[in-house]
């Protein structure tokens, strides 16, 4: 655990929220926790950064150690050690909402679930400002979403790939958010996908079990990275659907949710996914897809108010029923 370094006058500083004392833009902390690699501990105990957003902070000589800055994302904090980190103000840039079809498959005053399409991406970047996700919703919600994820991702919870199609699920309030995003972290919310591989697997069934990571010469991609070189636990479970010959549908669980986590897996598996430009060869058989056959087909969770579970299940989008249609019709 941590606590939070107390002001000038002994008190926490105004805006404590839980064991952080926030004052102005300065998070400070104290260690209790078992030693760990700084970019590690500051990303599990600031929860709204991402581990990338943590290290550039400490490049860029926001961390202070001790009241000394430390540029080192490796170096290991101990028990007593005192951690300060400078938010710097960030231009919140204007993401304008944008009238985009959306399929809806639930909707109440807390959230929303919808079945993304093809080439879509969920929230905007530099580069990428129109056309995402969040455009559409801010759009279709007005100012009902969650602030939580800031100007640029309100009321994301979680993300897919840009081709890749199916259920996602967006908080329109703060507790909302908060809810579905400790059912992510505790792994209640059950993520299940569908996806066509090339190849047979000798099983019908299993578990991998891989850390990730981002590839050490293309920062665009995820590889198999061990834990002792900055790796993340990724478990993925699968289970045979069909089998189409020299290809196969299978039905993917996953158990954690890192970038590109199935796609990444699959191709250390053997079985690419089909159709993946990235991680495979991007082509597949007699059928143009908009990218790889993957598909977030059901999302099951608690809903955060009233405690019911919804099952939200996302129709095959047409690319990919065509696909397994010419793949049953080429099957013996």
């Amino acid at each position: 655990m941590s606590s939070a370094c107390p002001g000038e006058s002994g008190k926490l500083a105004a805006g404590c929220i839980g064991a952080i004392a926030i004052s102005d833009q300065t998070v400070s902390f104290h260690v209790n926790d078992e030693p760990e690699r700084l970019d590690r501990w500051l990303t599990v105990h600031l929860p709204d950064l991402s581990r990338s957003r943590v290290q550039k902070l400490i490049d860029w000589e926001y961390v202070t150690l001790n009241g000394h800055c430390c540029t080192d994302k490796k170096r290991m904090v101990q028990p007593g050690d005192a951690i300060a980190v400078t938010l710097p103000e960030t231009k919140p840039l204007e993401i304008l909402p944008e009238a985009i079809p959306l399929e809806v498959l639930y909707e109440d005053e807390h959230l929303i679930i919808v079945n993304k399409a093809a080439g879509m991406v969920v929230h905007p970047a530099p580069g990428n400002m129109q056309g995402t996700l969040v455009n559409a919703l801010l759009a279709y919600c007005g100012d009902t979403l969650s602030g939580i994820g800031g100007v640029q991702r309100p009321g994301i919870v979680h993300r897919l790939d840009k081709d890749t199609t199916g259920a996602i699920v967006v908080a329109k309030t703060d507790l909302a958010h908060r809810d579905l995003q400790a059912q992510m972290k505790a792994k209640t919310a059950r993520r299940e996908y569908l996806g066509v591989v090339y190849g047979a697997p000798t099983a019908n069934r299993g578990t991998i079990d891989a850390p990730l990571g981002r590839h050490p010469q293309d920062r665009k991609r995820q590889a198999l990275v061990p834990l002792t070189k900055g790796g993340r636990t990724a478990v993925t479970h699968w289970q045979v659907q069909a089998r189409l010959g020299n290809y196969t549908l299978v039905q993917f669980r996953l158990e954690t949710g890192r970038t590109h986590q199935i796609r990444v897996h699959c191709l250390h598996w053997g079985h690419p996914i089909v159709g993946d430009p990235v991680y495979g060869s991007g082509k597949s058989p007699g059928v143009k897809l908009p990218g790889q056959a993957l598909h977030a087909a059901r999302l099951t969770l608690r809903h955060p108010a009233t405690g019911e579970t919804i099952c939200a299940i996302a129709p095959l989008p047409q690319s990919f029923q065509t696909l397994l249609s010419v793949l049953k019709s080429r099957t013996p």
